[in-house]
């Protein structure tokens, strides 16, 4: 079994080499017609941009995606300088500076990795999956009986911050860099999952058919990995295979699909204010004009942030969001689980995700007051602020830094709910519902406990588990996500993921000390 794993790693780490080498690969050559083309379709009308692209990019070749996006960005940045200084504000072009680079990159790759698409994707793709699952499977039958096994996490290079996972701690944080700030760097990967995103939208794909891909992918062989490690846990076999038909089904397969007839791309499972641009006007004016279905999506919208997300959270905790349908969640149970236990537990800690959750929170609303009053009013500013420079500073702090480089990207040195604790916006809505109205705790019985330790060293969200455990109190922490896993790891089946009545939800015990308290009269105030 053990060769047969070394094989697996071997083919995954081929995979990732190829993966990455794919960057390198391929030529790009912009001839004359297509940058007619474009010119045409972005109503370009700057005459300095068109001479300085006509002498130093159109008809030259390229032997690699930077040296070309370079080469545009420039002519791109310095025609939109000097139009600003003269106030020429017609003819400065708005696009993102990357974004329009990627379209143009699209367009003129050429050589192995365009050409040999399907190819590509088995040497990349395909021997990543191959490869992890080789690693994976053999699991089965070394693990023996059922029961988690956490032996040696401590000792490991990859789940006690080794250069294994200071390596995926680059990997990832370099990979959201370029997948939110350079696309135009990363289009060879594009090419390769362009079968598939046609097959689904019609469309060659994008970075972030990309990212979605990659994001399910991911998921489906991680998952695998927790199927075997929690076989024996119904809950968790059942949340896992919850989230990963939320996430393949709803997060990535109907928008595309919708894309293919023509409607609003769009996540239904992703409720305000995690989907923070919802009321963004660009997409109020596209949903009104795609008719019935996009006002429904706007009526859906709305009632999932007012209305459903509050009940179900009321019934079931955010468990039933965070733990069960959410895609963030979801790659936080799958992909991140090898890490869980690398979060911070300690009491600076809680009252910087406190501090650093709601300000998100605050900053959303925020943002979205003024959204909407810029809409109905047809005004740029309130209070003096350009409502556009508040968006443009929370898409790129919250939704692309926080959401994406670090709340990925940390996974393997700071844990796996780094944007779910700290800086999830939704989390924190929810989290205020789950403390002061909700029907959902975890009970405890503390004198079962034999303070072990399993249920805060593997709790993600840093709560002190064996603290609540040791006096039989209540778990009723609003950054709680029920993934259960504290329930899973504890040897004595002292916790318990209940939904019950609210009366004796919340249980402060008193510490009994000398000979001062009544203990039938506290009896029978219980």
């Amino acid at each position: 079994m053990k060769i047969l794993q070394n094989i697996g790693l071997g083919l995954f780490l081929t995979g990732l080499a190829v993966f990455i080498s794919l960057l390198f690969l391929g030529e790009f050559t912009l001839d004359a017609k297509l940058f007619e083309n474009t010119l045409k379709n972005k109503g370009i009308k700057s005459e300095l941009f068109i001479e300085s692209m006509q002498q130093n990019v159109v008809d030259k070749t390229f032997s690699n995606p930077y040296s070309f996006a370079a080469a545009i960005t420039n002519a791109l940045e310095t025609s939109n300088e000097t139009h600003k200084q003269k106030q020429e504000w017609d003819k400065v072009i708005w696009n993102s500076p990357h974004s329009f680079t990627y379209e143009m990159a699209k367009q003129a790759g050429q050589g192995i990795v365009r050409e040999h698409k399907k190819t590509s994707w088995f040497l990349s793709f395909g021997l990543g999956i191959i490869g992890s699952l080789l690693f994976i499977l053999p699991n089965v039958i070394l693990l023996g009986p059922a029961g988690i096994k956490n032996n040696c996490i401590w000792q490991h290079a990859s789940t006690n911050r080794g250069w294994i996972g200071w390596f995926a701690f680059i990997f990832l944080v370099v990979f959201y860099i370029l997948l939110y700030f350079r696309p135009d760097y990363i289009v060879n990967w594009t090419y390769i999952v362009d079968p598939i995103s046609q097959s689904l939208s019609g469309n060659l794909a994008s970075q972030w058919f990309l990212y979605g891909f990659l994001y399910c992918v991911v998921m489906v062989v991680m998952a695998v990995r927790m199927y075997i490690k929690y076989r024996h846990n119904k809950y968790q076999i059942i949340r896992t295979t919850s989230v990963l038909f939320f996430q393949i089904v709803f997060a990535f397969l109907i928008p595309e699909i919708l894309v293919r007839f023509e409607k609003p791309w769009y996540d239904f499972k992703n409720a305000f204010p995690l989907d923070y641009d919802f009321f963004y006007s660009w997409n109020i004016d596209q949903l009104m004009q795609s008719g019935a279905f996009g006002l429904f999506i706007l009526i859906w919208g709305i009632l999932l942030t007012l209305v459903i997300v509050p009940v179900m959270v009321y019934f079931f905790g955010k468990r039933w969001y965070c733990s069960w349908v959410c895609g963030c969640g979801g790659l936080a149970e799958t992909l991140g689980d090898p890490y869980r236990q690398l979060s911070d537990k300690s009491l600076v800690s809680w009252k910087l995700e406190r501090w650093l959750i709601h300000g998100v929170l605050v900053f959303a609303l925020v943002m979205t007051g003024m959204t909407l009053y810029s809409y109905f009013s047809n005004a740029q500013e309130v209070f003096g602020i350009k409502t556009q420079t508040v968006q443009d500073t929370y898409g790129f702090l919250i939704g692309a830094v926080f959401a994406g480089v670090i709340g990925t990207g940390f996974y393997p040195i700071f844990g796996n709910r780094v944007w779910c604790r700290f800086g999830c916006p939704l989390a924190a809505y929810m989290g205020i519902v789950q403390r002061f109205k909700s029907r959902f705790r975890i009970t405890t019985n503390g004198g079962q406990c034999i303070s072990c330790g399993n249920c805060s060293t593997y709790c993600e969200q840093g709560i002190d588990v064996r603290a609540y455990a040791q006096k039989g109190e209540n778990i009723i922490r609003a950054s709680c996500v029920g993934c259960g896993i504290c329930s899973a790891v504890c040897p004595r089946g002292v916790l318990k993921l209940e939904n019950g009545p609210e009366k004796g939800r919340i249980n402060p015990t008193e510490v009994l000390l000398g000979n001062d308290i009544d203990l039938m009269k506290l009896m029978n105030e219980k």
